[in-house]
């Protein structure tokens, strides 16, 4: 049998699930190598509204870019998929976008561990999307041509390129993209669909032992909820049966910064411990093994959550140095930072593999990211409140923190 390591001995795994035992159960199921599973001849595969949410967010994000032709409209009906107004709207350029019933909005921070009983600050996250969509066409569009300043939103060089910050330095894409790899691809996989109130919900264990298939379709709804998960970090692959040739290439999300870490030596070997944990847990769950299908689930939150809080100490320390330098490349250095900015927020959606419990709440992220807001922002944040912010984050994980800081 092929065996994933024990998570128990692994480097990177969070250091507050350090006495827990995730282990494997021993089974006889053997780790498929690729995701394929039929009945009857026939796949019982399906996560076709994530790669419809995966397509929607990445038309979003570039229109973002588009300063002739966007606008705060466009740019929330696409978020919404709905129209504004009661009208009927057809925002994204593809078609079948248009026509879906899918919608990026309905699934930001609407998992049933975390949000189902917090419809206020779901509501409060969602409005952050709303209010970035809007002041990037309100406050940065109009001033594209003006240069850069504290106070004063405009463009801003890095090196051959140009950057387009706030009045406080930040690039409003880097917080949307950012952000919606926490919000919307990890809070749905490790707070909803991985979850075991979603998986074992109602007569889910009893029909999926009957092969009780849901009406009309060719899988059982446990198969299904577990499909799902998988498709908000493989749905847009070129082979989402066997997806790690393109790792890393096939969306700007959470598969991006997948393959990011995947091709550091240092994290060498944590995308294909995770994509094994999801094909074993389905097997697992083909084979009516719940135990072993959780030790899966429990692999995908770690690995999951600790590319969440590399990336968010890679690029905090990133913009630290820069500003170290005696000559700092302010354009460099806000890129940076407003990468980091996204990352730490979607912190809040990063979870201990074992329970509902969130690492970090909204309250400690906001509380985080006030160090980047205050005053003018990123104009004047200092190389040492960047150390701070990095040792509280780092605290809060097992990885080698030179390792973090020095991830491609």
């Amino acid at each position: 049998m092929k065996r994933l390591p024990l998570l128990a001995t692994l480097t990177f795994a969070l250091i507050i699930f350090s006495n827990c035992d995730i282990s494997d159960s021993s089974s006889s199921i053997e780790t498929p190598e690729i995701y394929e599973f039929t009945r009857n001849g026939e796949s019982t595969v399906s996560f076709s509204g994530q790669t419809t949410r995966l397509k929607m967010a990445t038309e979003l994000v570039q229109s973002i870019h588009d300063f002739d032709n966007s606008t705060s409209e466009l740019l929330l009906q696409m978020f919404r998929n709905e129209g504004l107004n009661g009208e009927d709207v057809a925002p994204f350029n593809n078609e079948e976008l248009n026509t879906s019933s899918k919608s990026i909005k309905s699934k930001v921070a609407a998992s049933r561990d975390y949000f189902s009983a917090k419809t206020a600050v779901s509501a409060e996250i969602r409005s952050d999307f709303e209010s970035w969509l809007t002041q990037v066409v309100e406050e940065v569009y109009p001033n594209k041509n003006t240069l850069a300043e504290p106070g004063v939103s405009g463009q801003i060089a890095d090196g051959n390129s140009v950057r387009y910050v706030n009045a406080q330095g930040f690039e409003y894409d880097q917080l949307v993209t950012k952000g919606l790899i926490g919000a919307l691809m990890v809070d749905q996989m490790l707070n909803n669909y991985l979850s075991t109130s979603i998986l074992d919900e109602g007569t889910n264990r009893e029909d999926n032992d009957s092969e009780v298939l849901v009406e009309g379709k060719n899988y059982t709804t446990m198969e299904h909820k577990w499909d799902e998960a998988y498709g908000y970090l493989f749905g847009n692959s070129a082979n989402p049966e066997s997806p790690m040739a393109t790792l890393g290439s096939d969306d700007v999300f959470l598969n991006k910064y997948f393959g990011r870490l995947d091709n550091d030596p240092d994290f060498e070997g944590i995308a294909q411990e995770v994509f094994d944990a999801f094909a074993l847990g389905r097997a697992a769950i083909v084979a009516g093994d719940y135990e072993l299908r959780n030790e899966q689930a429990a692999i995908i939150r770690s690995h999951i959550s600790t590319v969440i809080g590399v990336r968010a100490v890679y690029y905090l320390n990133a913009g630290k140095e820069g500003l170290s330098n005696s000559s700092p490349d302010y354009g460099a250095i806000f890129h940076d930072l407003s990468e980091g900015y996204g990352f730490i927020y979607s912190l809040m959606f990063v979870r201990n593999p074992r329970s509902n419990e969130q690492v970090f709440t909204k309250a400690e992220i906001d509380s985080l990211l006030a160090n980047l807001t205050q005053g003018d922002g990123l104009w004047e944040v200092s190389p040492a409140t960047l150390d701070d912010m990095i040792s509280n984050i780092s605290a809060k994980f097992d990885f080698n923190l030179e390792h973090a800081i020095n991830s491609n």
